[in-house]
């Protein structure tokens, strides 16, 4: 982002998050990272919290307490098809918000 002199809101990051429910995604404009170490290393590096991002769902039912146990473990058949259909309309969120913006993007996707 410095070399080619981008700004933040230019950034868009997409992540999995364990503390949104699987099959759902969330648009945000900016915010902390919740919690989730991925979005701290990024926000760390850049030293800001305001760049847009797209949480993809990933919690499914009967979650282990050991979080790492529960990143690391194959999603299950049924898994896999919420999976599958929920990148797909997060792809299609990535589109509406490069078309549109994301204030509208958040009142239509989340």
């Amino acid at each position: 982002m410095r070399y080619y002199r981008i700004p933040f809101p230019d950034l868009l990051v997409i992540y999995d998050d364990a503390d949104l429910e699987l099959g759902h995604i969330r648009i945000r404009s900016k915010g902390s990272s919740g919690g989730h170490q991925g979005m701290e290393s990024i926000i760390s590096s850049l030293g800001s919290t305001d760049f847009p991002r797209v949480r993809i769902g990933i919690r499914g039912k009967g979650r282990p307490q050991e979080l790492a146990d529960y990143v690391l473990t194959n999603f299950n058949k049924e898994e896999k098809a919420v999976i599958s259909e929920v990148v797909a309309r997060a792809a299609e969120a990535v589109k509406f918000i490069l078309r549109e913006g994301i204030t509208k993007a958040m009142n239509e996707y989340n």
